[in-house]
This record gives C-alpha cells, sequence and structure tokens, in this order.
C-alpha cells in the first residue's frame, strides 16, 4: 500500500533531518552552496517534460520532481536548524498566496464566470500590490521582480507581457538581431505561443 502523501513528505522531511546531522558532506552545505544544485534539477526537470511530452512516459518527470523536492526540503531544513522557518511555513505562506491570488475561486465572488484573461489580470495586480510595485517608477514595474539571469527569451516574454497589461504598445523596430528577436516573441505572445518552449522543441527536431 502506496503511503499517503502528507505522510510520505513528513518521513522524507525526517530523512533529510537525519542525513544532515549525520552525513558531513550536508552538514556543510548552505542556501548558497545548494543554489547550483537547485538550477541543475530544475533544468533537468524542464528536460523530462519534454521527454515525457514526446513519449508519453511521465516516470523520469517523477524522478525529477522528486530532485526538486529534494532541494526545497533540504533549504527549508537548514533554515529550520537555524531558526528561521521550516517547510510547514513555506507551505502555509504559498497556501496563503495562492488563496489571495485567486479570488475567483476563494473570494466573496467564488464561482462567478472568468476567463483566462481575467485570472492572470488580477493575479498580476494583487502580485503588484503585494510587492508594492504600485509604488515604483514605469521601469520598475515593468523589471521589478524579474530575475536578470533568466533565460533571454523568458526574460522578454515576461517584459512584453508586463508592457502588454500596462497598456503601452510594444514598437516593433530596428534591423538588429536583438530588434528582430524581440519582434519574433511579440509574434509568439500574440500567437499564444511560449517562445522559450518553442524553441526548445525546434532545437528537438533537428537531433
Amino acid at each position: 500500500m502506496d503511503t499517503p502523501a502528507n505522510d510520505a513528505v513528513a518521513e522524507f522531511v525526517a530523512v533529510m533531518r537525519r542525513l544532515r546531522a549525520e552525513c558531513p558532506w550536508k552538514q556543510e552545505q548552505t542556501h548558497r552552496s545548494l543554489a547550483r544544485y537547485l538550477l541543475e534539477e530544475t533544468y533537468e526537470t524542464l528536460e523530462a517534460i519534454d521527454t515525457g511530452d514526446s513519449t508519453g512516459d511521465w516516470r523520469h518527470l517523477r524522478e525529477e520532481l522528486g530532485d526538486l523536492l529534494l532541494q526545497v526540503v533540504f533549504h527549508a531544513v537548514i533554515a529550520e536548524q537555524a531558526g528561521e522557518f521550516d517547510l510547514d511555513d513555506v507551505a502555509r505562506d504559498v497556501t496563503e498566496k495562492m488563496r489571495r491570488r485567486n479570488p475567483h475561486v476563494y473570494g466573496p465572488e467564488a464561482g462567478a464566470p472568468t476567463d483566462t484573461a481575467s485570472v492572470t489580470e488580477v493575479w498580476e495586480s494583487i502580485k503588484a500590490a503585494e510587492k508594492g510595485r504600485d509604488r515604483l517608477d514605469e521601469r520598475g514595474r515593468v523589471t521589478e521582480g524579474l530575475p536578470p539571469g533568466l533565460p533571454a527569451l523568458l526574460y522578454a516574454d515576461k517584459v512584453l507581457g508586463r508592457l502588454e497589461r500596462a497598456g503601452r504598445p510594444v514598437v516593433r523596430e530596428g534591423d538588429e538581431v536583438g530588434d528582430r528577436l524581440l519582434a519574433v516573441v511579440a509574434d509568439a505572445r500574440a500567437s499564444g505561443v511560449d517562445p522559450e518552449q518553442a524553441l526548445r522543441d525546434a532545437v528537438r527536431r533537428l537531433l
């Protein structure tokens, strides 16, 4: 019989606590030293999604999600031992966030008809208020909270999306390679296509 999900997670946290206490390598790790592994596991998870999408076999994704969960729990256990927060705090925070940002499900008007565009607009509006983005200047509102290390296509997609929501038309001009790439991202958005994933798929078709 499978272990119930809540018991399985609790068991995994207990394992990580013991490993943190008894494994020399794990004792030495910090949030910063683990950052590279979090990045690696994220990209391996993306690869598993691509593989599963093309083969219909999602076992690899199940494994990689486990590795991502390992990183989340490892960071939470480190924070717990430092008296900062624990995994329950992380789960409570994200649960509250999801309820706040989805008023069409949890708010007083729950169940009222809506659509994807409206849901996204409300989400971004609530997020901006939470982050204090409404008090920033125009450039700050567009770029605040966007990690500069995001892949360039994804970064461009995010910026264009924020400009669109702010009512700023994107002028497609210039013959530089960057300008043409930006125009492609704008075209992808207009077609409802994720440009990052579209390029990944196109490269995979070459192999």
